[in-house]
């Protein structure tokens, strides 16, 4: 068998992009209807479509929900600290405005692959990142968890 890691099957989607205006990614779609048959459009926050698009690729416990803070009752939670790009994804809060903590599951959010650190900063490999598949990067001051990612079903 061959093992591969989240990070990687997931860095084989990069440039993958929404489509602006009436067409729409078919890809985008597919992953958008994963978990959820209201999306009729590659328009919409997908970065939680993208990272249980990835997971359900591996068999990996999912958040079934386009809501990016929905991954922080998912998985085994870790410090950042910890983080590694072959296992873990981050999740941020969003927005200009003050936002609530972790405890809020219905606010806005991100969600991506650990991809590293530089100073103040979390590298983020996501989906709908200035609309497409990216590595980006994001405040550690915006950081609400990381998770470690198990086999669906496993301990």
């Amino acid at each position: 068998m061959i093992e591969t890691s989240a990070f990687l099957v997931a860095s084989r989607y990069i440039g993958v992009r929404e489509i602006a205006g009436e067409l729409d990614n078919p890809l985008v779609v597919a992953m958008l209807r994963l978990d959820s048959d209201w999306p009729e459009h590659d328009e919409v926050p997908w970065c939680s479509v993208f990272v249980n698009f990835v997971a359900w690729q591996l068999g990996l416990e999912r958040a079934r929900s386009l809501r990016a803070r929905k991954w922080l009752l998912v998985g085994r939670p870790i410090t950042l600290d910890e983080a590694k790009p072959e296992e873990d994804i981050v999740i941020f809060k969003r927005g200009r405005y003050s936002q609530p903590g972790p405890d809020v599951i219905n606010a806005p959010g991100h969600v991506g692959f650990y991809a590293g650190r530089e100073d103040s900063m979390v590298l983020v490999l996501g989906g709908n990142q200035s609309n497409k598949v990216s590595i980006a990067p994001f405040p550690v001051s915006d950081v609400l968890g990381v998770r470690r990612l198990r086999l669906e079903g496993g301990a």
